[in-house]
């Protein structure tokens, strides 16, 4: 005759499984934010790269402003144009791997480079000083501000 579990095993079994999972959640998760971190210094790097490679084209000027011309405003759009149609400098704007926005903020000639992320764009980039920096506020496992990477 065929013998069944009896209520009381599949409680201690299914405890187990519980107990194994709230273990294993928190290792999993902590790997995911390490893969975000290590993503985000990565499209750093490469946007960085394709700036400074951008400016190197065209005689120093950053990607951004409308015909290379310093005076002009700088817009998203002109340096989305510059960077992956005009030059190829990238085949597309990398997504933040926190919040997968590829929008970049432009900031202004004149104006001063926010203090602390948004979250509301993918990237913040000042033409005129070449920076750019991740919209993410808090911080990585090691205390750095995703904003200073």
């Amino acid at each position: 005759m065929a013998r069944a579990f009896s209520i009381a095993e599949l409680v201690i079994v299914a405890a187990i499984i519980g107990i194994l999972a709230a273990l294993v959640v928190p290792t999993l998760h902590n790997h995911s934010m390490e893969a975000k971190e290590a993503a985000a210094r990565e499209d750093l790097q490469l946007l960085r790269g394709a700036i400074e490679l951008y400016a190197a084209r065209h005689a120093g000027v950053p990607p951004g402003y409308t015909d290379n011309n310093l005076s002009n405003e700088p817009t998203f759009e002109r340096f989305q144009h510059q960077m992956t149609v005009e030059d190829r400098c990238l085949l597309q704007i990398p997504g933040n791997p926190f919040n997968n926005v590829s929008t970049v903020r432009i900031i202004g000639n004149e104006e001063a480079f926010p203090p602390e992320a948004t979250g509301e764009a993918g990237w913040m980039y000042q033409p005129a000083t070449k920076i750019i920096r991740v919209d993410w506020p808090g911080s990585d496992g090691h205390g750095i501000r995703y904003f200073d990477y």
